[in-house]
């Protein structure tokens, strides 16, 4: 019989050697350009001007963080590669080396927690997901961005991406979790390898 602390050791193993499988996230025009598109659809749509307190999730280099200092938000990020933790903090922001299912923020922390192409990373999203809500304020927003599976990208070979799912999976995820569904939105584009399409969740804690 394997003992609790056994599980704990192979647990802690099998998380580093995820962390040792992350990449930087340069920035890049097709993401840069999507990150402002659903930001604008976002303030237009629903009171997003209000939320003060943001919580990016796999920040990246800041092509999120530059877009909400302009709007002059207090904002966090948080992401597992070292490259991209010294870019964004070379910008001034205010970044930490954090896993996405264990966040170290107290409860109510945020208003908005910004999660475009990093929940498709995790090992278990429902887990990770319950820890979005927790530090979320009541009525604030989850934005979550995926990849849809097998297109001609097939996002789902990426060794980096273990959960790559079903848009319906996705959203009964969501409601699992407790979350409201305010919008799902299908993003599809062109690009070298042909047709792509991006699934974005606007959700609300409630």
């Amino acid at each position: 019989m394997i003992l609790d602390t056994e599980k704990i050791e192979n647990f802690k193993f099998f998380l580093n050697k995820i962390e040792r499988e992350t990449y930087p996230e340069p920035p890049s025009e097709l993401h840069t350009g999507i990150t402002h598109q659903v930001i604008t659809y976002l303030q237009n749509q629903y009171p997003i001007s209000q939320v003060n307190r943001i919580l990016d999730v796999g920040c990246g280099q800041g092509a999120a963080l530059d877009l909400f200092q302009k709007m002059e938000k207090k904002t966090v990020g948080i992401t597992l590669n070292q490259e991209d933790l010294k870019a964004c903090r070379e910008k001034g922001y205010e970044v930490y080396y954090m896993d996405q299912s264990f966040l170290e923020f107290k409860d109510g922390s945020f208003d908005l927690v910004w999660c475009r192409h990093c929940l498709e990373h995790s090992i278990f999203p429902i887990y990770t997901l319950s820890g979005f809500m927790r530090v979320l304020s009541p009525k604030g927003y989850l934005y979550v961005e995926v990849p849809a599976p097998e297109t001609s990208c097939h996002h789902e070979r990426n060794p980096n991406h273990y959960s790559v799912l079903g848009k319906e999976m996705w959203a009964d995820l969501f409601r699992r979790t407790g979350f409201t569904i305010l919008d799902m939105l299908d993003i599809q584009f062109t690009v070298q390898a042909g047709p792509d399409t991006y699934w974005s969740f606007v959700l609300q804690n409630s």
